[in-house]
């Protein structure tokens, strides 16, 4: 069956005094469960500037952790983190408006990975990413939910203006902004020796994705390897959160599907 190794550590930087970022999982309890409900791992990142950022990062990956661990059995992943995400963004704007009198703006970054069999899913909404590092090279299977990025993607910039822009960090998209929220998902099948590297934009600003690879092959214990890339990231910058999770696939469980259900492949 899938089997997975993982390590997290969140750091405030050498610049803000506090942290808001958050981090979270669920974890099966049982073979069962492992092939029933599978792994999930969240990261947000409280928008800066806003009231509350580390109250909306902490109550979205607590909305969406309590939503996988009561999902129905077997459901789709693909549908279960697009709702459970839509939800956790009702939750993180509902929080908001009920703050104070008259409500207050409280937003937050979201990336989540489920993985189940030989596969993993990916949502997300904001600037927060997840790569996927496989024979020594990290490739993003996120893209940044930034208004910078989005002229990119319709020719109104390139990506070397788009990396000076004034707007490239300024978020198009997040959760707990407006009430509904678009949503960004894939999928992608899961190797032995794969790693998935989810992180806030404290450390994908401060290193590049080769970088990321070459640290995370060059350290058997994934603790080191989350030490390290936050060290580097405080050494060149540092003037934000920086958070990361390292999961390593240890093994995988090849299926197929039949009529919606699963079955193993030899």
């Amino acid at each position: 069956m899938l089997d997975v190794e993982f390590a997290q550590l969140s750091d405030r930087g050498r610049v803000r005094e506090g942290n808001e970022d958050y981090l979270g999982y669920v974890l099966p309890l049982t073979p069962v469960q492992g092939r029933s409900m599978g792994w999930l791992f969240a990261l947000a990142d409280g928008v800066g500037g806003q009231a509350q950022g580390e109250v909306a990062a902490r109550t979205a990956i607590e909305s969406l952790a309590e939503g996988f661990r009561g999902a129905g059995r077997g459901e789709p992943h693909t549908v279960l983190l697009q709702r459970l995400v839509k939800e956790a963004n009702t939750v993180v704007y509902e929080a908001g408006q009920e703050a104070c009198p008259g409500g207050v703006a409280m937003s937050t970054t979201l990336v989540a990975c489920a993985l189940r069999f030989d596969r993993v899913v990916v949502a997300h909404v904001g600037d927060s990413r997840c790569y996927l590092v496989r024979q020594g090279r990290a490739t993003a299977l996120t893209r940044d939910h930034t208004v910078a990025n989005e002229q990119v993607r319709l020719g109104v910039l390139s990506a070397q203006k788009a990396a000076e822009v004034p707007t490239r960090h300024l978020l198009s998209r997040s959760l707990g902004n407006d009430l509904f929220v678009q949503v960004e998902t894939c999928e992608n099948q899961l190797y032995r020796g794969d790693m998935l590297l989810l992180c806030s934009d404290g450390l994908h600003g401060a290193l590049t994705p080769p970088e990321m690879a070459r640290i995370t092959a060059d350290s058997p214990r994934l603790e080191t390897a989350a030490q390290e890339l936050i060290s580097i990231a405080n050494q060149r910058d540092g003037s934000d959160n920086i958070s990361v999770q390292l999961i390593r696939v240890r093994s995988v469980e090849r299926v197929g599907m039949y009529r919606g259900r699963p079955y193993r492949i030899r």
